[in-house]
Order: C-alpha cells, then sequence, then structure tokens
C-alpha cells in the first residue's frame, strides 16, 4: 500500500504531544503512523493510523519498523515522542527506577533510530525529530534522572546529525518548555522516598503541577515539529514556545553564578 505522500512515524501519539504531532504532520501533507503501547480501543483518527510499539522492546521496535516499511513503502520522518518524567531527589530513587527511565526515554530513542537509519540511508533522505526538553540544557532538581536523559538525547541527537548528513539524513531536536499535558500526572514518584527531601519535593510537585496548567498548549511543540520535518534548510534545535526561547537566552547570557542563584531561587532552595 505505498503512498506517494511523505510517511511519517510518531512514536507516543496517543495523547500529548505526541498527539498533536500527529495531527500537525496529517494537516501539513504527511501519511502517519502513531505509536502507543496499548493501542484497545485506538481506531484511526484524524487521519492517524495506530499501531502497537513498546519502545523499551528491540523486537517491538524491529516489527513495528517492519509494518510501517511494508504499507506505505518508507519513512520519511520519525518522530521520537515516547517518554516519561520522573519525580523526586536522585538519592530517593533506586538504580531499577533510574534505569527505566532511561530505557524509554533514551534507550527508546536509540532503538528507533538504528530501526529507521537502514531504510533512510537508502533512500537518500529523512528526518529523525527527537522531543527533547527545556531540561535538555538545564537542571531541574527533584527530576535529576529525567533530566539527565534529555542531557543524554541532546548529546545523541547532536553526534548522529553529523555521522549521517552525508547521507541525506538530518537528526533534529525540538525542546519544548513545560506543556499542558497529563505529563505531571504519569511521571513516576520515588521507590525510596526519604523525610529529609519531603519539604522541597512536595514544594516542587506543586511547582511542576502548576507549571505544566499554566504551559504551552501541546499545538506549539506540534508546530515546531512540523518546521524540523519540512525546512528546507532544517536547524539542529528548534525551541517550542516563548518561555524556552528565554531560557536559552539566560543560559547563553547571563553569568554562571548568576543563573546558578536563579535556579535555587526558583526552586526554593537555600542560596
Amino acid at each position: 500500500m505505498a503512498t506517494t505522500r511523505p510517511v511519517a512515524l510518531v512514536t507516543g501519539a496517543s495523547s500529548g504531544i505526541g498527539e498533536a504531532a500527529a495531527i500537525a504532520l496529517v494537516e501539513a501533507g504527511f501519511a502517519v503512523v502513531g505509536t502507543s503501547r496499548n493501542t484497545a480501543g485506538l481506531a484511526p483518527r484524524d487521519g492517524v493510523t495506530f499501531i502497537g510499539l513498546d519502545v523499551a522492546s528491540d523486537a517491538s521496535v524491529a516489527s513495528a519498523v517492519e509494518q510501517v516499511i511494508e504499507r506505505f513503502g518508507r519513512i520519511d520522518v520519525l518522530v521520537n515522542n515516547a517518554g516519561f518524567g520522573s519525580g523526586g531527589a536522585a538519592e530517593e530513587t533506586s538504580i531499577a527506577q533510574d534505569q527505566r527511565v532511561f530505557d524509554i526515554n533514551v534507550f527508546g530513542v536509540f532503538r528507533m533510530t538504528k530501526a529507521v537509519l537502514p531504510h533512510m540511508r537508502a533512500q537518500g533522505s529523512g528526518r529523525i525529530v527527537n522531543i527533547s526538553s527545556i531540561g535538555g540544557f538545564i537542571p531541574i532538581p527533584y527530576m535529576a534522572a529525567y533530566t539527565a536523559s534529555k542531557h543524554a538525547v541532546e548529546g545523541y541527537s547532536e553526534s548522529v546529525d553529523h555521522e549521517v548528513r552525508e547521507y541525506g539524513v538530518r537528526v533534529l531536536l525540538v525542546e519544548p518548555a513545560w506543556t499542558n499535558t497529563s505529563f505531571e500526572a504519569n511521571s513516576i514518584q520515588p521507590d525510596l522516598p526519604l523525610p529529609l527531601y519531603a519539604k522541597r519535593r512536595d514544594f516542587f510537585e506543586q511547582y511542576m503541577a502548576q507549571a505544566v496548567k499554566d504551559g504551552d498548549d501541546p499545538a506549539v511543540v506540534a508546530k515546531e515539529v512540523v518546521a524540523a520535518a519540512t525546512d528546507a534548510k532544517p536547524r539542529l534545535r528548534y525551541a517550542a514556545g516563548s518561555r524556552t526561547r528565554a531560557v536559552q537566552t539566560m543560559r547563553r547570557l547571563v553569568p554562571a553564578r548568576m543563573f546558578d542563584r536563579q535556579i535555587r531561587t526558583i526552586n526554593r532552595l537555600p542560596v
């Protein structure tokens, strides 16, 4: 069932940023396949075809990519959106919990990238768009594992982009700030909570809940995903929303000591 339209594969497309990105890509003229770990009750909607995919499984990733190629003949854009948050102080999360965060947020990106690259290289073109975060370039206390995972995605994306650019493939980053989704509700809580961190952790959770509630609409991020997928001369990084752009400017221009103090003030940590 090959198509003359460009084909986009979007992971974690059943809700939030992934859903908005999938719909925006349909509107931009793509044939879009969205993925979810649980596809029960997920019929095609808004032009998006759904298939099951667990990015933590090598076999599931390989099967999903092959399904898309068999049905549509090609993959032009991969949007690596699947992921989740993790709260609590670093000392409050077990290594097993940290590994789970990395298995989805980081190795999920690795698996998907490795699966589509041979096909994109063979066709001489392709875009891999990785959803990073404002936490990919600043510290976020009480989200250390999640922040580390997004820093890892940033380094991986930039490095692989240099490797594959000569073959017509680009690896690009979209960096949202807080977005009005179910992100906070779906974040995992620390499995080894300690009383001495409870006060700071509780404040951070309240701060995050409000920041997400007041955050950008997912459509703001979706717009940047489409730009990354279609720009004739793409940028390596696409800032999604005014808050990301403001923080990027601060990180670049504000002295390190002052920036550090601001991070601590925002999070009500002693300065």
